[in-house]
C-alpha cells in the first residue's frame, strides 16, 4: 500500500513538472493561430473527449470535426495533435505538404515493437526509409513479382474452399472470422518464405499480443518527456518481449533458408536456383549482389511483411462477408457475376478474376466503409507550417480521419449504406492514393506499398467464397440484428466473430497439392 502511495505521489509531481514547462512556454512562445478544437483539461488535454464516447477514436474525431472543423487541434496529454476529416484537410497534408508531414509519429510502444522505428512502416523519413522502401517498390511488392506469386494465392484459395466444403455437410457454423484469418496469415507467410512456417502460431500469438499491447493510448504515450511515466507503461515492456520472440522466429526461419541454400550448392560449389520467387530469396540474392543489406535488414523487412499485410487484409474481408450477408441484392449480384462467368469450372484462377467488374466494386466498397486503418498511421510535421490557414508547429502529431472522410454525407450519397454501384457511377475513384475522399491505404510518400498485394490476396478468396458456397446466418438470426461494431484498437476488425452456415453450391474441383 505504501509502494503504491510513493508512486502516486512521484506521478503527480512530474505531471507538476510538465505542467509548469507547459505554462513557462506559453509565457516565452509567440501565439499561434492553431486549429479550432474542443476544450481541454488541466494535463489530460482532449483525452476526455475521446474516451468518453462510443466507438473508436475515429468516431468520436468524426463527431467532434462536425463541431469544430475539418483540421482540428486536439491535445493528447501533452501532444498536439492535428486531425484532418475532409478531402481538402487531406490533400493539403498528404500532397501539397507532403514531404513536411513525411515522418512518423511514436509513441514509446509503437517505438519498442518496431525495433527503434527501424523498420519501413514506421521508420522516419530520410536515407534508411528510402533504401528500405524502394527493395519494396521495385523487388518485393512491384506487379511483375505479385502476379509471379499467383500460384501461391490460388492453391491457398482452393484449400480455404475444401476445407470449408469439407465441414458444410455437418450443417454447424462455419466461424469465418477464424478461416479468413487462416488463410490470409498462410498465403502471406508462403508469399514471404516460399512454405508453411512451422513456427506460425507461436509467432501468431506474439503478434496478436503485440497488436494489443499497441491498440490503445497509455500514460506513457500522454506524458512522454516524464521518464517516470515511461517507467511506469508496462505496454513498452510486454511489446518488447512479443517483439523478441518474433525476431526469433524470423532469425531461425533466415538461418534456415541459409542452411539450405548452402546444402543445395552444385558440385562446382555454384548456388542452385531455388526457384520459389518468395520474399526472402529475392532479398538473399539481393543481399550477396548488394552488401550494403545487412541480415537486420532482411528480419526487418519481413517483420513488416508478415504484420502489414495479414491483419488489414483479413479484416476487411470479414467485414466484406458480413456487409453482403446483410445487403441480400448485393450478394446475389455478385455471385450471378461468377457462376455466369465460370460455369462449370471447380476452380478459379486470378486469370479468371480480373474478368470481373462487381466483384471489384464490392471490394471498393467494403474498403470504404470499413477503412482497416481508419486513422492511417499517425505523421508527424517535420517543420512548422500552415494548413489552410493555421498553424501547425514543428512536432505536431498528425491523423488523418480517412473513417470519417469515407462516410462523409457531403462526399458520399447515402454513406452508410453498402452499396458498390456508387463506384461503377465514378469509376475513376480508386485506391491509389490520388482520390482524397477515399484513402484506405493512403496517399503520398507514406502509402501503403503492398497495396497490389494486398488486394491480390482478397479478391481470389472472396470470389472463392461466393462462387462455391450459398451462405445464411445461424440458428435462424436476422441479418439486420447482427453485431457491426468494431474492436478497439489501430486495426478497426469487426469485434464479434463472424459466424455462416455455408452450403455448396458449385463442388470444388481436386484438392490441390499441400504446400
Amino acid at each position: 500500500m505504501e509502494a503504491e502511495k510513493v508512486l502516486l505521489a512521484l506521478a503527480v509531481c512530474s505531471l507538476l513538472v510538465i505542467l509548469s514547462k507547459k505554462l513557462k512556454q506559453g509565457l516565452t512562445k509567440p501565439e499561434l493561430k492553431l486549429p479550432p478544437g474542443p476544450w481541454t483539461l488541466p494535463l489530460l488535454g482532449s483525452v476526455h473527449h475521446l474516451v468518453s464516447s462510443q466507438g473508436g477514436m475515429y468516431r468520436a474525431m468524426s463527431v467532434l470535426s462536425e463541431k469544430h472543423g475539418p483540421l482540428m487541434q486536439l491535445w493528447l496529454g501533452e501532444v498536439p495533435t492535428v486531425v484532418a476529416s475532409s478531402p481538402e484537410a487531406a490533400r493539403e497534408i498528404l500532397k501539397t505538404s507532403d514531404l513536411t508531414f513525411a515522418t512518423r509519429h511514436l509513441n514509446a510502444t509503437t517505438r519498442t515493437a518496431t525495433f527503434d522505428a527501424s523498420d519501413l512502416v514506421f521508420a522516419p523519413y530520410g536515407d534508411r526509409w528510402r533504401q528500405l522502401r524502394k527493395i519494396c517498390v521495385l523487388e518485393l511488392l512491384s506487379v511483375a513479382r505479385v502476379q509471379a506469386l499467383r500460384r501461391v494465392r490460388e492453391e491457398e484459395a482452393a484449400l480455404l474452399v475444401a476445407r470449408i466444403a469439407a465441414s458444410a455437410s455437418s450443417g454447424e457454423p462455419v466461424c469465418l472470422t477464424r478461416s479468413i484469418a487462416n488463410f490470409i496469415n498462410d498465403t502471406i507467410v508462403r508469399e514471404s518464405i516460399g512454405a508453411r512456417c512451422k513456427y506460425q502460431d507461436e509467432y501468431l500469438r506474439a503478434f496478436d499480443t503485440l497488436v494489443r499491447q499497441t491498440s490503445s493510448l497509455t500514460a506513457a504515450d500522454l506524458f512522454p518527456s516524464s521518464r517516470i511515466m515511461q517507467a511506469l507503461g508496462a505496454a513498452p515492456r510486454n511489446a518488447r518481449v512479443c517483439r523478441d520472440e518474433m525476431e526469433r522466429i524470423i532469425e531461425q526461419i533466415i538461418k534456415e533458408r541459409l542452411e539450405e541454400k548452402a546444402a543445395e550448392k552444385d558440385d562446382d560449389g555454384s548456388e542452385k536456383a531455388h526457384g520459389s520467387g518468395d520474399f526472402l530469396d529475392v532479398m538473399l540474392r539481393l543481399q550477396k549482389q548488394n552488401g550494403s543489406i545487412t541480415n537486420r535488414d532482411i528480419l526487418i523487412l519481413l517483420f513488416d511483411m508478415f504484420g502489414a499485410g495479414s491483419e488489414t487484409s483479413s479484416t476487411t474481408l470479414n467485414w466484406t462477408m458480413a456487409e453482403l450477408m446483410r445487403t441480400p441484392r448485393v450478394m446475389a449480384k455478385a455471385q450471378a457475376e461468377l457462376r455466369d462467368a465460370f460455369q462449370g469450372k471447380t476452380s478459379i484462377t486470378e486469370e479468371d478474376v480480373a474478368k470481373l467488374s462487381y466483384l471489384k466494386l464490392v471490394l471498393k466498397e467494403a474498403l470504404r466503409l470499413h477503412c482497416p486503418l481508419p486513422l492511417l498511421l499517425p505523421r508527424e510535421c517535420r517543420e512548422s507550417c500552415t494548413v489552410m490557414g493555421y498553424d501547425v508547429p514543428k512536432g505536431t502529431a498528425v491523423l488523418v480521419n480517412a473513417w470519417a472522410i469515407c462516410r462523409d454525407p457531403k462526399v458520399w450519397d447515402r454513406p452508410e449504406e453498402f452499396r458498390p454501384e456508387r463506384f461503377e457511377a465514378d469509376g475513376a475513384v480508386d485506391f491509389k492514393g490520388t482520390n482524397y475522399e477515399f484513402l484506405p491505404f493512403g496517399s503520398g510518400r507514406r502509402m501503403c506499398p503492398g497495396a497490389n498485394l494486398g488486394i491480390a490476396n482478397m479478391e481470389v478468396a472472396l470470389a472463392s467464397l461466393l462462387y462455391h458456397f450459398d451462405w445464411k446466418l445461424p440458428d435462424g438470426a436476422r441479418a439486420e440484428d447482427m453485431d457491426m461494431s468494431e474492436a478497439a484498437g489501430m486495426v478497426a476488425s469487426k469485434r464479434a466473430k463472424l459466424y455462416l452456415c455455408p452450403t455448396v453450391r458449385v463442388a470444388p474441383g481436386p484438392g490441390p497439392c499441400s504446400a
